[in-house]
């Protein structure tokens, strides 16, 4: 169970260890279990002790290589780099072997030795054309020692090298290999939620201008339309000049005319 969930869910992986510990305690399988689990939430000093357990148990040195890395990740490369050198590497298996590597590389590179690093990882195993389990891993850790060292046109060669060994995509070398290239990658999902993100904002700017619109149009309206009161009061103002000007001229009657002398 613990080997199923590790690179699914590695907190939950670390939960059903502890559960396997309280339980059986005393059996090697699950001590190595274990071990990987918290290696797996970089809890390097309780996975190294779950490795030593095991290892106590069963007296096998496969664990060397992964016992070496958690003394890396607790921050001493040299003790990391003494195990490199100790008599148990020569009992380890290729794969183990290789493994041993590619610890004593990184240990190399944490202490700054990048020259170091790059001829540790130079082995039968690099130059071979047949792919192995390890084979992409290999080389990938060997383009990232020769890139940290500014010796780009040979990491990309074996960037390109590591993503033809890489079938079941253990590593980003393709992704290395497209950044020196200059090739950049967009996001499709995170496009797509801005897009959902400007819609609503655009349509609410739209409605604010239909209503701003409705407004002005409001505004005009009003503007022209007259006063009925003022209209009534300029007709009627029309209707007495007219009336004057067309008021008839009433001439005197014969009886008021002055008497004649």
């Amino acid at each position: 169970m613990v080997a199923r969930l590790i690179d699914e869910d590695p907190e939950g992986a670390y939960a059903y260890s502890k559960i396997a510990l309280r339980l059986a305690s005393r059996v090697a399988a699950v001590r190595e279990a274990a071990g990987f689990a918290a290696y797996a939430n970089q809890k390097y000093s309780e996975a190294l002790a779950e490795f030593r357990a095991a290892r106590r148990m069963t007296g096998n040195v496969d664990l060397w290589p992964v016992m070496a890395d958690c003394e890396r990740g607790l921050g001493r490369p040299e003790k990391a780099l003494d195990m490199a050198g100790a008599p148990e590497v020569h009992k380890l298996d290729k794969a183990g072997q290789v493994e041993m590597r590619l610890v004593a590389a990184g240990a190399r590179r944490d202490i700054g030795q990048l020259d170091a690093a790059i001829v540790t990882l130079q082995s039968p195993e690099l130059a071979s054309n047949s792919v192995q389990p390890w084979t992409a891993r290999l080389r990938y850790a060997y383009a990232d020692a020769l890139l940290a060292a500014g010796r780009e046109d040979e990491a990309r060669e074996w960037f390109a090298k590591a993503v033809e060994s890489d079938k079941d995509g253990s590593t980003d070398a393709s992704d290395r290999l497209a950044e020196l290239d200059g090739v950049e990658f967009v996001d499709a999902l995170v496009e797509d939620e801005d897009e959902d993100e400007v819609a609503p904002e655009a349509e609410a700017e739209d409605e604010a201008e239909d209503e701003s619109e409705t407004a002005t149009d409001a505004e005009a309206d009003t503007d022209t339309d007259t006063d009925p009161e003022v209209e009534t009061e300029v007709d009627d103002e029309d209707d007495i000049v007219e009336a004057e000007r067309t008021k008839p001229v009433v001439e005197a009657d014969d009886d008021d005319e002055a008497p004649r002398g």
